[in-house]
């Protein structure tokens, strides 16, 4: 089965837990489902949180959904000077059937921005 790398990333509201966790369960959700992604099929999930994000870590969002047995890793994306606040990002390994050209990589609320050359 090929391996493919999947990208997504969303725009919290703020660096309030609940929204980091909710932020992320939505994130994640929306990967599997547009990529038509089982739990099974994942092989690693890495998150990253912009530096202003601090209230929790988005893989314990992931945990909560039921991914115990995936292995997942924090990280905080680089502080580049003017770069869009409140991003949580993921990059899921996955194996898929799918050719790279049909994979559905996810950008949701203002991270949308961040790709404009993606179909929302």
């Amino acid at each position: 089965m090929p391996i493919r790398a999947v990208r997504g990333a969303i725009q919290v509201e703020a660096n309030d837990r609940d929204e980091i966790l909710e932020g992320t369960s939505e994130l994640v959700k929306e990967v599997l489902h547009r990529n038509d992604i089982e739990p099974a099929d994942l092989i690693s999930i890495v998150f990253t949180a912009t530096p202003d994000l601090t209230a929790e870590f988005p893989a314990y969002a992931a945990r909560l959904m039921g991914l115990d047995d995936v292995p997942l890793l924090c990280t905080t994306e680089i502080a580049v000077p003017g770069s869009m606040p409140r991003v949580l990002r993921l990059m899921a390994h996955v194996e898929t059937p799918r050719p790279r050209a049909e994979i559905r990589h996810v950008y949701l609320r203002g991270a949308a921005a961040l790709r404009t050359d993606l179909p929302q």
